[in-house]
């Protein structure tokens, strides 16, 4: 009867091993979904690019320094790879995006001629929209490297992790001109 018991326990443990060792890889995969996903979005926007340069070669902006935005724009998102999960690469894309539309905007105001454009407001239109998109994509993301940083931390998915997996952790995108405006400090 005792030898039924401990083998039953042996069989529990090794049940438990093998679903959370499966739980650990789900997560694994599910980040690097939510990155590739992330990349999509940014490539989407890196099709708009073209488009955007044409307005400005039209315009004749070149004095704003909005080819040379442009140009790193595209250089970053080319360097965003789907097999390197690299939130700092992201971080710098995301700020030259930030750093391009408030070029865009005072060209805006510098030319009115900008404004009264159809294509200029269609395609400003379509990269706010896209910018929402990537937005959702890195929540997402997000919310997955919590999900796989929290799975392989505590106990007893930890022991499996260290012992099978050997997953390190993941670190998420944080946007650190937007948080520059918080003052929340965790005690």
């Amino acid at each position: 009867m005792t030898t039924g018991i401990i083998i039953g326990v042996i069989i529990l443990l090794a049940v438990l091993v093998v679903v959370i060792y499966n739980g650990i890889i789900t997560r694994m995969n599910a980040v690097e979904r939510g990155w590739a996903n992330v990349i999509t979005q940014e490539r989407q926007k890196n099709k708009m690019i073209p488009h955007l340069e044409q307005v400005v070669a039209q315009f004749q902006l070149h004095e704003a320094g909005l080819q040379t935005q442009i140009t790193e724009l595209r250089s970053g998102i080319a360097k965003l790879h789907s097999d390197n999960i690299d939130a700092g690469q992201l971080e710098q894309v995301e700020s030259k995006t930030k750093d391009l539309m408030q070029g865009l905007n005072i060209a805006v105001e510098a030319y009115p001629e900008l404004k009264a454009s159809e294509v200029f407001n269609n395609l400003m239109r379509e990269i706010a929209e896209q910018q929402e998109n990537i937005g959702a994509a890195i929540r997402i993301f997000n919310q997955n490297v919590e999900d796989f940083n929290n799975g392989i931390q505590v106990f007893p998915n930890s022991l499996v992790n260290a012992s099978l997996n050997k997953k390190s952790r993941v670190t998420p995108f944080h946007d650190s001109e937007a948080e520059a405006g918080f003052e929340y400090k965790l005690k």
